[in-house]
């Protein structure tokens, strides 16, 4: 079949042939393996959710006209000096801006809807709003019934109200607001859904692999959907942004329901080596009975916490990045939509490389035995927060030097991707039957930056849309790093925590002796 060799040579290019894998095609199941199948497809859903999500950060800046917007902030007794003001001000064809760069007029043109910047960190913050709403229940619903379907439909839900967010923007924000908030609840049971699929799938020597090589759809969604979302935008239509990419996406869900399944004892095609290859690795009892999450013992783990406080904390940043680059590369940087959209996806480009290297690095010092799992997670959270909060603070301070703030603001998008091998991966470490469940927690904690920083940053830049505005914002998020970093290296844990683990059943023989006592 085309489809089996397309994802043959995929894989072969992008995750190689481990020795099972090789046994399996001898065996006679040639192809790529089932659990770099769901990786794969994993990947691309999570292009689908995340580019669905940030194409609305490149978009608005197509939607919004700018220079009613500055006209009536004016009104309202802003300062006239702002970039709006010059804008409604100068008529010419070419302006030039405070670092005697020119700014040609099609750079700054008006799109249909006059919503200032207190609207704007709404409606994108009200992906949040639903999104916190479904973490626990999708963790849960994707443990005790289909993780495949959780996250299938999930992405398929996301796909449908994209279509419908053109027609919600002609009638009111207000329904741009409610399309959002629709995505996000749809999109919230994603993640803990695709955890409960990798703690099913991938052996624990190749955890970091699989979980980083799925987890980096989210980076290549930003990648893919930020450059195309500004080529639709300038050379057709901001509308075309959500009925393309969309449309698009649709197609995903065929493929998701013929190739994926919940566990390899339910895949129809798995090759029998792989099979006992993933079930012998992590101790799979294929028909075992899900035991009742142990919620005292979570809710006083501090491994559980630690990922709760790295997971918030890294989403700060990570938001910040996610839906205010552009902002920042706009009013700022000075690019225009076209250049605004290619330069922002720069940054999750190195991001997703950056990605794939460490998390191979971590599972081959690991599978050596020469760092432990523990140390993994803690070294890839630290690179995951530090770096990038020193690059933030740095891009404030490099004037009109906008080649070496680009270089600051890639490198520390770049180091944010450690995530993937640190504590984002860390769940199935220390309780994998509730991977789901704990992904679910630590999510709906993690979503209240999605909800804040838009809101805070449109706050802290209305009609001030400054270097010594934004610094401010940089170094609040530089506390924020600071401690992920600090807590998670004191409480972090890479071990499967006691609780966890599954409790031998004494037989009825035993039992009788045990009660006679």
């Amino acid at each position: 079949m085309v489809s089996s060799s397309f994802f043959k040579i995929i894989g072969y290019c992008y995750v190689g042939s481990s020795a099972e894998d090789k046994k399996s095609e001898k065996d006679g199941q040639g192809g790529l393996p089932a659990r770099w199948v769901t990786a794969i497809l994993g990947c691309v859903g999570f292009m689908i959710v995340y580019g669905l999500k940030v194409n609305l950060s490149v978009a608005i800046i197509a939607m919004v006209n700018h220079t009613a917007v500055a006209e009536l902030t004016a009104h309202h007794g802003d300062h006239e000096e702002d970039h709006h003001g010059d804008a409604a001000e100068d008529n010419s064809t070419v302006s030039e801006n405070q670092c005697g760069v020119e700014e040609k007029k099609e750079d700054l043109l008006d799109g249909p809807f006059v919503w200032d910047d207190n609207i704007q960190g709404v409606i994108l913050a009200s992906y949040f709003y639903g999104y916190i709403f479904t973490q626990v229940p999708g963790g849960w619903v994707a443990e005790k019934f289909s993780a495949k379907h959780v996250f299938g439909l999930g992405t398929l839900a996301n796909a449908v109200l994209a279509l419908l967010t053109p027609i919600a923007a002609s009638g009111s924000y207000i329904w741009v607001i409610v399309i959002r908030v629709g995505m996000g609840i749809a999109g919230g049971v994603t993640l803990p859904g695709m955890h409960v699929l990798i703690a099913n799938w991938a052996p624990p020597q190749e955890r970091s692999k699989i979980a980083s090589t799925i987890y980096a759809g989210m980076t290549l969604g930003t990648l893919v959907c930020m450059p195309f979302s500004g080529l639709l935008a300038a050379t057709i239509d901001w509308s075309a942004i959500f009925y393309v990419q969309g449309g698009l996406s649709m197609l995903w869900y065929v493929l998701w329901l013929i190739f994926v399944y919940d566990t390899p004892a339910k895949h129809p095609r798995i090759s029998v080596a792989e099979r006992t290859y993933i079930e012998s690795s992590m101790g799979t009892v294929a028909k075992a009975e899900k035991p009742p999450v142990p919620w005292k013992s979570v809710w006083t783990s501090m491994p559980v916490w630690a990922i709760i406080v790295a997971h918030t904390c890294s989403n700060w940043g990570w938001y910040m990045l996610l839906v205010k680059l552009p902002t920042y590369m706009r009013y700022i940087l000075k690019f225009d939509i076209k250049a605004n959209a290619g330069i922002s996806a720069v940054p999750f480009l190195c991001m997703w490389i950056f990605t794939m290297i460490l998390a191979n690095l971590l599972d081959a010092l690991r599978s050596r035995k020469l760092i432990t799992t523990t140390f993994a997670r803690k070294l890839a959270t630290f690179l995951a927060s530090v770096p990038p909060a020193v690059c933030l603070i740095g891009v404030t301070y490099v004037g009109c030097n906008t080649d070496l703030a680009v270089v600051l603001l890639t490198l520390g998008t770049m180091f944010v991707g450690a995530m993937y091998s640190g504590f984002l991966s860390n769940h199935i470490d220390i309780a994998p039957p509730f991977a789901g469940t704990l992904m679910g927690i630590t999510n709906t904690f993690a979503t209240v930056p999605g909800i804040v920083v838009p809101s805070f940053v449109g706050y802290m830049t209305h009609g001030n849309q400054t270097v010594e505005a934004w610094r401010t914002i940089f170094f609040i998020t530089l506390g924020i790093f600071s401690l992920e970093a600090i807590f998670f290296s004191i409480f972090g844990s890479g071990e499967e925590q006691p609780w966890a683990k599954p409790q031998r059943k004494a037989d009825p023989e035993e039992q009788r002796l045990n009660e006679g006592l």
